[in-house]
């Protein structure tokens, strides 16, 4: 009924968390009522929200209203940023599936440069981070946010993508922004056709080098700067 086990139920026996109502003396059988089921069904939710047993067994003993709510509360914090955690993950493995997809589809080599129309875009770059690390890239839209002043947080939003802005010699990462205010790092990106490779961390470097050199010989342009985005294509692992 609660999708548990005999060994979970007879430990909150051994805790003294949840007790059978009856024990029959001479099998040995648990026997639960509804009251258990409830608290059991509790038990189990509270547990998704990272909680110690010993944590649930205190809010569990609570008499006093406020305590309970209280704890509560913070047992939904944990859950909100468990549910968020869970998105950032669940974009993570979309981006991954997506690039697959895109592979699949258009059946171009990875070493093939390409053009693609970019509309205008609004980028944030940051004041510290110049390379794409594992621990960077998982909680990506933090760092930007905290490099913001506290009074102006809630005026910017970020899409889910990272990337590299690279010009004169200088490399800073950036989000992309949906919302913004005039600040110091902001950077419009402007619309137009972009020539493009994909690339691997390894090659990123000379593939950036040969896009430059085809800007400057083949179509007459003076690259000011790069743009190499991160595109995602399994777990702890990212391409360009």
């Amino acid at each position: 009924m609660v999708n548990t086990t005999t060994e979970t139920l007879r430990h909150y026996d051994r805790i003294d968390l949840v007790k059978p109502c009856k024990v029959d003396e001479w099998t040995g059988y648990r026997y639960y009522s509804q009251r258990e089921i409830v608290l059991l069904n509790t038990i189990k939710a509270l547990r998704c929200m990272d909680l110690s047993l010993q944590e649930i067994k205190k809010i569990l003993s609570y008499d006093d209203f406020d305590q309970v709510i209280s704890a509560l509360k913070r047992a939904e914090e944990s859950a909100d940023e468990k549910i968020a955690e869970l998105n950032n993950a669940k974009a993570k493995i979309q981006r991954a599936r997506h690039y697959y997809e895109g592979k699949l589809n258009d059946g171009r080599s990875e070493r093939e440069p390409f053009i693609k129309h970019f509309p205008e875009r609004v980028i944030l770059l940051s004041d510290t981070m110049n390379t794409p690390t594992t621990d960077n890239l998982w909680d990506y839209h933090r760092h930007f946010y905290g490099q913001l002043p506290k009074e102006m947080k809630g005026d910017f939003s970020f899409e889910d993508i990272a990337g590299i802005y690279e010009q004169g010699g200088r490399r800073q990462m950036f989000a992309v922004c949906t919302r913004y205010r005039q600040t110091d790092g902001i950077k419009i990106l402007p619309q137009g056709n972009y020539l493009c490779a994909d690339c691997t961390e390894e090659s990123r470097g000379e593939t950036t080098r040969n896009l430059i050199d085809m800007a400057k010989t083949q179509y007459g342009a003076d690259p000011q700067f790069t743009v190499q985005l991160v595109v995602v294509t399994g777990i702890l692992r990212w391409n360009y």
